[in-house]
């Protein structure tokens, strides 16, 4: 299998957390809202469908390899934000098992270095490019 193969699989791989995330975000902001508010952030909806809008955006320019280098740089960015922000910290529910509380601070904490590797790979695409199999190559010539 050639380079070029494999960077088109791994930018489809890639983009599906995005394009899924942002378009449910689109959907229905609500439970996105409420972790924004909950990290203390201003204009909660609005946010949560502004970060929607960027996830399918740049979701489907990582897809189609669109201007790489800068959806990569941004996705990888928007990863070490979210993941400093919103999945660094203890979560505490009042009124839940401690039993329980431990198995979700153990699972934020997974998500926390979920964000941190996936900035890594959005790093590695933009360094790297799209490949040929791309709209940036075909721009290229």
């Amino acid at each position: 299998m050639t380079n070029n193969v494999l960077i088109l699989i791994a930018r489809i791989l890639l983009s599906f957390i995005f394009i899924l995330s942002g378009f449910g975000k689109l959907m229905d902001p609500g439970q996105t809202a409420g972790l924004i508010s909950g990290a203390g952030l201003p204009a909660a909806t609005a946010l949560a469908y502004i970060a929607g809008l960027f996830e399918v955006v740049a979701g489907l320019a990582v897809l189609v390899g669109f201007q790489t280098k800068i959806a990569g740089f941004a996705l990888a960015a928007f990863c070490v934000f979210t993941g400093a922000v919103f999945h660094s910290g203890t979560v505490a529910i009042e009124g839940w098992p401690a039993e329980a509380l431990g198995w979700i601070n153990q699972l934020n904490q997974i998500m926390m270095m979920k964000n941190f590797t996936l900035a890594g790979a959005y790093i590695l695409l933009a360094v790297a490019g799209p490949g040929a199999f791309s709209i940036d190559a075909r721009r290229a010539g």
